[in-house]
C-alpha cells in the first residue's frame, strides 16, 4: 500500500465524512454525479476498513482538506506526515501478516477435518472434492474450454464470487485457471456438480488476489460443469481469458503454479 494511495483514500473518505457531519440532512443522491461521488466515498471507506484503519479522525481529515483547498499553511511538517504514513503502512503490513498466518493455520485444520469425511476424496496433490451430482458426460482435456457455473467461498462460508448470483455461467480454458481448478475440472463429467476444497498452494498461496480473499486461504467452490466448447469457440475463449474479471478462479494460475 503506497503512501500516496493511502493519502488519497483518506482524503476522499474524509471529504465524505466531513460533508455528512455538516449537512447530512441536505445531501442529495439524485444525479449521476452525486451518486458517483457517494460511490467513491463508500468504496474508499470499505477499502480503508478492510485495511484495518478504523481509528482515523474524520475531523482531522476535514481540517487537512480545508487547509489544502483554502491554500493555508499546513499544520504539520512533511517529515511528520511521512512518519505518520509510515506508521500506518507498518500497521497494515503487520495486520496482513497476522491474517496470513491465521488463514494458514485455520486452512490446515479445516482440510484435516474435512478429509476425514467419507464423502470427500483427497487427491495426491492435496485437492479435496465431493461429488454432489453424478453424470456420465465427457471429461474435459487440458486443452479444452469449458462452460461452468460456480460459487466461491472461504471456509467460514463467506461468498467472495458467484456466477450463480450473476445468473450467467462463464467460459474458461481448463489450463488457464488456478491449479485446483485445472485438476478438479479434469475429474468431472459434463453435467456433474462437485464441491472443491482447494488448499492455498493450489489456489493463490501467499498472494491475496483481492481484499475478499486473504493470503493462504483455503477456497471452497461449488462447481457445475455445463459443457465443453467446440475447438473454434475454445480458441476464441482462450484468447479472451485474461480479460475475464468476474471470477477469481479464472485468473491466470501463475502465482500458485510457481510454488
Amino acid at each position: 500500500m503506497k503512501q500516496h494511495r493511502l493519502a488519497a483514500a483518506i482524503a476522499l473518505v474524509g471529504l465524505v465524512l466531513a460533508g455528512c457531519d455538516k449537512q447530512a440532512s441536505t445531501v442529495e443522491l439524485k444525479t449521476p454525479a452525486q451518486k458517483a461521488s457517494y460511490g467513491i466515498g463508500l468504496n474508499m471507506g470499505k477499502s480503508l476498513a478492510q485495511e484495518g484503519m478504523d481509528d482515523l479522525d474524520s475531523k482531522a481529515v476535514a481540517l487537512g482538506i480545508e487547509d489544502a483547498v483554502g491554500k493555508k499553511d499546513q499544520k504539520l511538517k512533511d517529515e511528520e506526515l511521512v512518519a505518520a504514513f509510515g506508521e500506518l503502512q507498518k500497521r497494515a503490513e503487520e495486520r496482513m501478516t497476522k491474517m496470513s498466518e491465521e488463514s494458514a493455520t485455520a486452512g490446515k485444520k479445516f482440510l484435516e477435518e474435512n478429509g476425514k469425511r467419507k464423502e470427500v476424496t483427497t487427491t495426491a496433490s492435496g485437492l479435496q472434492y465431493e461429488v454432489i451430482k453424478k453424470a456420465d458426460g465427457p471429461v474435459p482435456k487440458p486443452t479444452d474450454v469449458v462452460t461452468v457455473h460456480y460459487e466461491g467461498k472461504l471456509t467460514n462460508g463467506k461468498v467472495f464470487d458467484s456466477s450463480v448470483e450473476r445468473g450467467s455461467p462463464i467460459d474458461l480454458p481448463v489450463s488457464g485457471v488456478i491449479p485446483g481448478w485445472v485438476e478438479g475440472l479434469q475429474l468431472m463429467h459434463v453435467g456433474e456438480k462437485v464441491k472443491l476444497y482447494i488448499p492455498s498452494d493450489l489456489a493463490y498461496g501467499a498472494q491475496s488476489p483481492s481484499p475478499m480473499i486473504p493470503a493462504n486461504s483455503v477456497l471452497v467452490f461449488d462447481l457445475e460443469l455445463l459443457g465443453i466448447k467446440d475447438p473454434a469457440a475454445a480458441g476464441k475463449a482462450a484468447a479472451g481469458a485474461d480479460e475475464e474479471e468476474a471470477a477469481p478462479a479464472a485468473e491466470p494460475a501463475k502465482p500458485a503454479a510457481k510454488k
